[in-house]
């Protein structure tokens, strides 16, 4: 995937992502999943979509919402090429922490001014897979109609209910998950080629 009409070598890429946990905060065990829909554009111009999922056993919402950002990212990096990517969610916690509470503990040498940073493994290896790309962070509402979000929170859901593995960037479902949903009177108006355009 590759921006159309780019004359540099980086690939403009937008990844809609979500995470779940079935249980979270509850009694042990929890298991979460996470999933993605990765758009771009072809060198042809033509718009290409893939869908990405991970799970695990027994997690937390915030772990897997690293996850998912980390997954992401390592799958466009497996592509060898730096890509410009804005990468959207609903997890406050993973837009938030990468565009304000990263660079501070980083200058704190890896601490809260409280002390250790949760899931420091995890943040840190989010931060080496974002250096591998241009990653611009934005957060949306979740569950309040953007399309592409609910996409992902279905991809979500389901790797956390079954524990599935997509083990790398598989066709995305999204063109006959979005017919169906339009079947039932949802997203009739979106557009959903308007953020590549």
């Amino acid at each position: 995937m590759r921006a159309h009409g780019r004359t540099d070598a980086r690939a403009r890429v937008v990844v809609h992502a979500d995470e779940a946990c079935l249980g979270n905060g509850m009694e042990r065990p929890t298991p979460g999943g996470a999933g993605g829909l990765i758009e771009g554009r072809a060198a042809t111009g033509r718009i290409e979509r893939r869908d990405y999922c991970v799970a695990e056993p027994d997690t937390t919402n915030n772990r897997m919402a690293l996850r998912s950002a980390i997954a992401a990212l390592e799958l466009l990096s497996a592509r060898g090429r730096r890509a410009d990517v804005l990468f959207v969610s609903d997890s406050s916690y993973l837009v938030t922490g990468m565009r304000e509470w990263v660079p501070a503990w980083r200058a704190r040498g890896w601490r809260r001014k409280g002390g250790a940073v949760e899931n420091l493994e995890l943040w840190q290896e989010l931060v080496a897979a974002a250096g591998r790309h241009e990653v611009a962070w934005k957060w949306v509402r979740g569950h309040a109609g953007h399309a592409k979000n609910e996409y992902a929170n279905h991809l979500a859901t389901t790797a956390a209910a079954e524990q599935l593995q997509s083990g790398g960037l598989v066709p995305s479902g999204f063109a006959d998950w979005l017919e169906a949903e339009r079947a039932k009177g949802k997203y009739v108006g979106f557009d959903p080629d308007a953020d590549l355009a």
